[in-house]
Formats: structure tokens, C-alpha cells, sequence
């Protein structure tokens, strides 16, 4: 666009932006850099970064893009949004890969310098979109961005690829201008990020203010947003994603169970951060172990627990695959650790950097022997913190392996979270022993069936524990039929106790009514999102999203009853939805699946619920 057009602001309740370039165009930083900040202005913020599975994919290729997608709002929201009100396009492969989820008369910027002969081609473009007219139904914003980040930084020395990598900040300077977003967060970030590399720092200042500046002057729209700030309750807040949450619960546990907190793992995408956030605090009795393989990470944390640490483990799907056997082996000694699958799309090595729900059935059953462990899930970043704390206490006070799953969606998602006092947090009582006479490993407490905890060091208490078949209370090795069943049943029905403990599961919406919408894990926003909206149109539609698997909340049967059709909604081929066919039988289920690396949106999950009312029979979707 050429020249000045008249100006006007507005007023926004939500805005939708989504960033997209190749994996080296710093789209997740710079979405991260915008979140942030309009966190600080007080507007509710939700994330959704996607990451290519490709390694080192060629520059400008449609399987190198990389996105990073933000809604902020004046209200609460549980999605990073469905429709998009803008699309940031540093290249042609990020213009094709995502100009579908643009609608008709949204806002486009594109760096057009990028759509050169080379890179048109690269991205299957037989013509410039920019001038076949294809690009007609959208508000083209058409910025030479690589030009303009370039003459902004000639005279600090830098070469020509150091400063291109700049080019993020200048676009994000555009942005901030049409959302009137202050600069200065993202300067503090420079300098804390980049604090022994001044012209780093004098780079991308230069970068954004020039950006800002640019669209400032040229008038480059006719109308910039505000964003009023969010209601949000009382309290401290920050920006947290699902991974560094995850370890700021066990860290949180293990304060309060009086604990030191040990991690053995072996890096895998996309738990990695998890590891990398709990080696940065020695100073809270942290052990971070990176272990040469996922069984010595898993075995790592058994003998942890042995010691007397709080012990978690941590991987995704295939590592949990190798991991079987030793959970096994922590269900029979019944040592208290917590493994922590972080979801992503299989099967095998499947696809890395994309989010699935397709384990659930591995936690469940994925052992060899009858081995049942407690199984929960996170809903959201910000929920993670609190299942990872109350695996903790799960697994610490009723003597058991928990494994909780959380997904590559919320892990790497993001939004705000109000900071918990360690004061305010559930007492967690772990059981030492404390009567030397007559004292045997697998006495146990006659509600809870948790055997006690001895470890080394505990004078009057040593003993030996092991993968063999144990005899009830003296824990020596006994193989025969019935100590065997018994065996069996006792730990099975350990884990069934734990039921008593867990919250009642509550319904959203409709407490009774035409359709109960169930889920579990990181579908939690969109489903909550989506029922609301039929709410608002009058339908008789409640949701029951569950946190806890295995075993269920104790009313979960009463809360089934209260309606007509239930579906069942999972990124995955329906494996909640056989095992509620199973263990909640009677029901009249529907199941509504997603297996494309990708979450759940609002609009499709609205859709097929009305196609559900108005079904007489079962949708296998």
C-alpha cells in the first residue's frame, strides 16, 4: 500500500494472530514476545505454538513452516481461537500452509520481499500471489520487510544474516502499532536475553522501533485495535507454559512433603523442557539426572524412591513404550513415583512436534502382568501445575506409581496463571514407619492399603524389595497360586481406593439434560469453549471433563445417568470412549475424533454436536 489513508481506532473483545515463517524466522519468540506483553496490559492470553517435525527442513519449503498462534482478550478464554483476525507471513510456504484458516476480509501481512521467483516455486506457486489477484478477498498489508529491517541496521557492522535475523522484531514493531501494544517489555527482554551482546541488543531495539515507526507513519491501515484488560481474579500473575508448570508442581510437592525432588530422564520431544526446567533449581533440592536412555531414566527414579525422594520421570510416547517394564517393576514394590507422559503424534516416531491424546490406552495397560497404576490428566498449562502436585500426593501417600499425561498442546501452550502459596497448597502426609516391633514391608494401613515407606538409613527398618511376586506384609519372595491372586487383587484394589480421595466430578453447563459432552486432558478448552456456545442457543448440553482416569470419580455413574446421549471427544481414534463402554456400560455413547496433529477447533466440535441431537443413532466419527 502506497501513501496515507484516514486513521480511526477501535475497540476489540478478543483479537486472533497467528505468526508464521521458516523455523529459523523466530516466529515462536516473536508470538511469545506479543503474549507476554499483552499479558503485562492486563488481557487474558491464550497460545498455540506448532513447531515443524522436520529437522533442518530447507529454507522455504512448505514442511520448514513454523507457527505460533495467540488470542488476547478483555474476557476469560480457553483456546488460542478459531477464526483468525490476522496472519503474519514472512515467506510464500507460510502464506500457502496457512491462508485457509484466514477469512475473507481479515488482515495479511507478508514480508514481500520474500516472494521472489525462487521462493514462489519452493512453496508451489505457479504465479505471485501478491499480483494474481487470488489474494483479493483478504486486507493485504504487503511490507518489504527484509529491505527495511536491512537499512535500519547498515551502519552497525553487522553481516547481511545477522541482520535479517532482526526481520521478526521489525514485523513485530508492525504489529504492536495496530494493537497498541508498548514497546518496552520486549526492550527489557533484549537486554536481560542478550545482556553481553550489545549490538544484539541495539539490533532488534532498532528492529522494532523501525517496524513501529514504519507503520506509524505510512498509516498502513485504516483502523489500529485496542484490547481492554481482562477481568481476571485477585491475585499475582504470570505467563506459564504447560511444561514449566508441570515442574513447578513437583517442586511445590516436594517442599511440602518435606522431600528432595528427584528427575531422572532422558530427553524426548515434547517433555524436554520439563528436564530443562528442573535443572535450573539446585537451590530448591532438585536432582536432574539426564539419563543415557528412557530405562535408565525410569529405573533411575525407582531407586530414588527407594532412597526416600519424591521421584518423577518424564517422556513421551515412546519412551513410555520402554519405560513399560520398569513401572511394572514400581507397582510391584509399590514405591511412589510419578511418570510423566507428554503426548505427541504416533504411532513409532510418528510426528514429534505435533499433539495427540493416543496413549491413553499404553497408561492404562501397557504392561506385562496385571499392573494397574493411578492414571490422570492435565487440562490445561496453567492445570498442569496442579496435577503434577497432585500426582505427587497420590503417589506419596497412598504408596503407588501415578503416571499423569499431559499433551504437546498444552505443554507448549501458554497462559496466565495465578502464582499458588506454598501455605495455601494441600498438606502431603508420607508414610514412614514409625514402630520398630514387629515391623513388616508390606503391612499396610487398613484404609488405604499403602504399605510403608523405609528407606535407607532408618535404623531397625532395612529391607530388600524386587520384581518378584511378594508375600502379603513380610514381603519375602512367595509364588505360590493363591499368594499370587491375592497379591494381584490387593494391588489392584490399592488403586481402586484411591477414588475415595478425588474430587467429585463436576458438570459445565446443563447439570442434566440432552447431551453430555465428555473429555479428558487438553481438549479441555475447546469442548468448554464449545459448550457454551450451545448453551447459548438454548440446548440442554453439559460437560464432564476428567482429570482423573483410573480410577474415575466415585459419582462418575450418577452424572452419566442425568442425560440422553453422551460424546465422547478425543484426539484420538476413541480410546476413552472403549474404555467408558467398558466400565461405565448402559449409556447411549457417541464419539466425535481428531488424528491430525492438531487440537480440536470450537466450530467443528459446535457442528458435530448438533449433528448428534439430531441423530437417532450412534456417529463413530
Amino acid at each position: 500500500m502506497d501513501g496515507k489513508i484516514s486513521h480511526k481506532a477501535s475497540t476489540a473483545d478478543s483479537v486472533v494472530i497467528r505468526f508464521a515463517g521458516d523455523s529459523g524466522d523466530g516466529m515462536q519468540l516473536t508470538g511469545t514476545q506479543f503474549a507476554d506483553t499483552s499479558a503485562l496490559m492486563g488481557n487474558d492470553v491464550a497460545t498455540f505454538p506448532n513447531y515443524p517435525a522436520e529437522i533442518r527442513a530447507p529454507q522455504g519449503s512448505l514442511f520448514g513452516v513454523s507457527g505460533f498462534q495467540v488470542q488476547i482478550a478483555d474476557h476469560d478464554i480457553t483456546t488460542p481461537g478459531d477464526d483468525l483476525d490476522l496472519l503474519v507471513a514472512m515467506n510464500p510456504a507460510a502464506l500457502k500452509t496457512n491462508i485457509k484458516d484466514l477469512p475473507p476480509g481479515k488482515m495479511l501481512i507478508v514480508d514481500a520481499d520474500s516472494f521472489t521467483a525462487k521462493n514462489l516455486k519452493k512453496a508451489g506457486y505457479e504465479t505471485n500471489p501478491l499480483e494474481d489477484g487470488s489474494l483479493d478477498a483478504y486486507r493485504v498489508i504487503a511490507v518489504p520487510v527484509t529491505t527495511n529491517t536491512r537499512n535500519a541496521l547498515l551502519d552497525l557492522g553487522l553481516d547481511n544474516k545477522s541482520m535479517l535475523r532482526s526481520r521478526n522484531m521489525y514485523t513485530l514493531g508492525i504489529i504492536y502499532w495496530i494493537y497498541g501494544r508498548s514497546l518496552d517489555h520486549t526492550i527489557a527482554f533484549f537486554h536481560k536475553k542478550f545482556k553481553n551482546k550489545p549490538k544484539v541488543i541495539e539490533a532488534n531495539t532498532r528492529a522494532l522501533r523501525a517496524g513501529n515507526i514504519y507503520a506509524e507513519n505510512l498509516e498502513l491501515i485504516p483502523t489500529t485495535y485496542q484490547v481492554r484488560p481482562a477481568h481476571l481474579g485477585k491475585g499475582r500473575y504470570r505467563i506459564i507454559m504447560g511444561n514449566t508448570a508441570t515442574a513447578w508442581g513437583f517442586i511445590a510437592a516436594a517442599k511440602k512433603a518435606g522431600k528432595e525432588l528427584f528427575l531422572g530422564s532422558y530427553p524426548i520431544t515434547p517433555a524436554s523442557d520439563i528436564l530443562h526446567e528442573l535443572v535450573k533449581h539446585p537451590h530448591f533440592r532438585v536432582k536432574a539426572f539426564q539419563a543415557e536412555d528412557e530405562i535408565a531414566g525410569v529405573t533411575s527414579a525407582i531407586g530414588a524412591a527407594f532412597a526416600g525422594d519424591l521421584a518423577i520421570t518424564t517422556t513421551s510416547g515412546p519412551g513410555l513404550a520402554l519405560k513399560g517394564e520398569a513401572i511394572g517393576l514400581a507397582m510391584m514394590t509399590e514405591l511412589p513415583i510419578v511418570i510423566v507422559d507428554v503426548q505427541r503424534g504416533g504411532p513409532s516416531t510418528g510426528m514429534p512436534t505435533k499433539t495427540e491424546q493416543s496413549d491413553l490406552l499404553q497408561a492404562l495397560y501397557g504392561r506385562n502382568g496385571e499392573s494397574p497404576i493411578v492414571v490422570m490428566a492435565a487440562h490445561s498449562p496453567a492445570d498442569c501445575f496442579d496435577m503434577a502436585f497432585r500426582a505427587s500426593k497420590i503417589a506419596l501417600e497412598h504408596m503407588t506409581p501415578v503416571l499423569l499425561l499431559t499433551d504437546g498442546y498444552i505443554a507448549n501452550g501458554s497462559e496466565p496463571w495465578r502464582i499458588e502459596k506454598l501455605a495455601d497448597l494441600p498438606e502431603i502426609k508420607t508414610r514412614e514407619p514409625e514402630n520398630r516391633d514387629n515391623w513388616m514391608p508390606y503391612r499396610r494401613d487398613k484404609e488405604t492399603l499403602a504399605r510403608d515407606w523405609a528407606y535407607p538409613g532408618m535404623a531397625g527398618f532395612e529391607h530388600r524389595v524386587g520384581g518378584l511376586e511378594k508375600e502379603e506384609g513380610s514381603g519375602n519372595v512367595n509364588m505360590q497360586p493363591l499368594n499370587h491372586e491375592e497379591m494381584v487383587r490387593i494391588r489392584a484394589e490399592k488403586v481402586r481406593r484411591v477414588a475415595k480421595d478425588l474430587p467429585r466430578l463436576e458438570v459445565e453447563g446443563a447439570r442434566e439434560g440432552e447431551l453430555l459432552v465428555v473429555g479428558w486432558g487438553g481438549t479441555y478448552g475447546a469442548l468448554h469453549s464449545a459448550v457454551q456456545n450451545m448453551q447459548s442457543t438454548g440446548r440442554k448440553v453439559g460437560l464432564a471433563h476428567f482429570n482423573y482416569i483410573h480410577p474415575m470419580p466415585e459419582n462418575t455413574a450418577d452424572v452419566f445417568a442425568r442425560f440422553d446421549k453422551i460424546v465422547v471427544c478425543e484426539l484420538n481414534t476413541g480410546q476413552f470412549f472403549k474404555v467408558l463402554q467398558f466400565e461405565q456400560p448402559g449409556h447411549k455413547y457417541y464419539k466425535y475424533n481428531k488424528i491430525q496433529g492438531l487440537p480440536f477447533t470450537v466450530t467443528e466440535l459446535t457442528n458435530r454436536f448438533n449433528q448428534i441431537l439430531a441423530s437417532g443413532h450412534t456417529i463413530e466419527a
